[in-house]
């Protein structure tokens, strides 16, 4: 497993979001052009309603757990296993409540919450179809999902897209603390199934209503289902 080949070890991906926090948030906004704040505010209005309990799974930062706020939630937990985007995170909104820990093997009970949301981060869980299983599991029956994630465009788009992720961003890495995060980034997409894939994926872990968009010309899927 190497950042070239788009899979680390869980150990491997954590200390490198360790590295990469101090930049992580002006990254997004650089390689995003700032869209990424626009499309975490869709992704919680998608799922959040007046008064939810909410979990924001792997919440790096912290600003999709912030869009859930703002999007009405009642309360709000960010889940992550990187100590130091948890740092982050808690200094942007301590009033919110973040927890260290594994989307794998989360501690919190069967139902416990009425809304889920992962921004970007899906793709770098160890065992994709066991985190979707978790995260059906700590939702009530009913409970809603977003998964927000990168994906590959089609057409004319593409050819930008590949100049930009897979050439720009690793050379712009390089100057940056834990630089090899932004080889591990493109690759860690090319290798992240499809949205019509990572949709049948969801309604294998138990998801009814899967629906999905495209968003940023394509570059971003927001996936959207309901726990059953």
């Amino acid at each position: 497993m190497t950042a070239e080949t788009g899979r680390l070890a869980p150990e491997g991906v954590r200390r490198m979001f360790d590295r990469i926090a101090p930049v992580y948030d002006v990254m997004n906004r650089v390689m995003t052009v700032g869209l990424d704040r626009r499309w975490r505010k869709l992704a919680a209005g998608a799922v959040v309603r007046p008064g939810d309990r909410v979990l924001d799974g792997c919440c790096g930062t912290g600003d999709l757990a912030l869009a859930a706020k703002k999007a009405g939630a009642g309360e709000v937990v960010g889940l992550d296993f990187s100590e130091q985007m948890l740092v982050r995170a808690r200094r942007k909104a301590p009033q919110l409540e973040w927890v260290e820990g594994d989307l794998l093997a989360m501690s919190f009970a069967d139902g416990e919450f009425d809304a889920a949301t992962v921004g970007f981060g899906i793709r770098n869980v160890d065992d994709l179809q066991a985190g979707l299983v978790e995260l059906q599991r700590v939702l009530k029956p009913g409970g809603r999902l977003a998964v927000l994630e990168i994906t590959r465009p089609r057409g004319l788009l593409s050819v930008f897209f590949r100049l930009w992720f897979d050439v720009l961003v690793p050379l712009l890495g390089r100057v940056l603390p834990g630089g090899a995060a932004y080889t591990y980034l493109p690759a860690s997409v090319r290798r992240f199934p499809g949205p019509e894939e990572l949709a049948d994926q969801l309604g294998e872990a138990g998801f009814g209503e899967v629906v999905y968009r495209r968003l940023g010309g394509g570059i971003v899927a927001l996936h959207t289902g309901v726990a059953r």
